[in-house]
């Protein structure tokens, strides 16, 4: 679908201005020997590739070009190497539903965009017919059940609200038995913002997923981490937290039309060894595209789908 490539490649502009333009002028026509090799490494670092995907991918392309001679393209062996970095995701869960009600656990830290990656996901599911339940389990930030109620009017959807204040593993617990009983098809509940090194938080986590277990057998069927791609190898570090918290099932790396910084997404996938499920260029629910790692890598290298 060439409308969203190119909605891809124009959200990876400013990376692929840090990566691909700047190794194409690394390269210039010289042969890939070691000197060429230690710039592209340092190139692909300061992208926030990450050390040690860098150093894979350097070793990569280094046995690659022995093995394909002097005439071989370094972007179709860099395309290769930077495509083995990344997990493929599942086949996004729109259409068709494994279970009923489908429970979706999102979290991470403050400011990354996930209450309304949920409100954008919801619409997308109630586009499709699904009947969604919204779960306000952020009862400590002013204005977070607000903000959820905001996506749920636009969606059309339903919503479980509490008192400020109130036990977030409770809410999700009763915003289950209400899904339940509503015949609802997908659950997203939405959390606070937390401090992966905050123990205490991450224990309140932990609360809320085995609330969640225990109302919904083989809940929650994806736990999401929202990660902003501005943030760099400090998303590596919250994803790395939250996966051995939770479980994680699936990352959401969003803000990318808005940083030099989308190399990211090789150290998280390839480092943690959970997927992307979708990433995040802009404010519409347009903006929020299931992730293919053949096509992302393609938009950063400045290449043809």
């Amino acid at each position: 679908m060439a409308g969203l490539f190119d909605r891809i490649r124009k959200g990876l502009s400013r990376t692929r201005e840090a990566v691909a333009e700047r190794i194409a002028t690394v390269v210039g026509g010289r042969r890939l020997d070691e000197e060429v090799l230690e710039e592209i490494e340092e190139i692909l670092l300061t992208a926030d590739v990450g050390v040690d995907t860098a150093v894979a991918v350097t070793d990569g392309l280094r046995a690659r070009a022995a093995a394909a001679g002097a005439e071989a393209d370094v972007f179709d062996l860099l395309q290769t190497e930077l495509e083995a970095c990344l997990l493929t995701p599942p086949e996004v869960k729109i259409n068709s539903l494994p279970t009923r009600p489908y429970v979706v656990l999102v979290v991470g830290v403050n400011g990354v965009g996930k209450t309304t990656t949920i409100g954008k996901l919801a619409q997308r599911h109630a586009e499709a017919g699904h009947k969604v339940l919204l779960a306000a389990c952020d009862t400590f930030r002013a204005g977070a059940v607000a903000q959820l109620d905001v996506w749920a009017e636009r969606a059309g959807v339903e919503i479980i609200r509490a008192q400020q204040g109130a036990d977030p593993a409770a809410v999700a617990f009763d915003a289950l038995a209400a899904a339940q009983s509503r015949d609802a098809d997908v659950v997203f509940i939405d959390t606070a913002g937390r401090l992966h090194n905050k123990i205490n938080l991450m224990e309140e986590l932990k609360k809320v997923r085995r609330s969640i277990a225990r109302q919904c057998e083989g809940a929650p069927h994806d736990t999401l981490l929202v990660v902003d791609a501005t943030t760099g190898q400090n998303a590596l570090a919250q994803a790395t937290q939250f996966h051995a918290a939770v479980d994680l099932t699936g990352l959401v790396l969003t803000k990318l039309d808005g940083t030099a910084r989308g190399g990211i997404a090789f150290a998280l996938s390839k480092e943690t060894g959970v997927p992307i499920h979708w990433i995040g260029m802009g404010e519409t629910i347009d903006d929020l595209q299931p992730f293919n790692g053949r096509d992302f890598v393609a938009a950063l290298l400045g290449r043809e789908a």
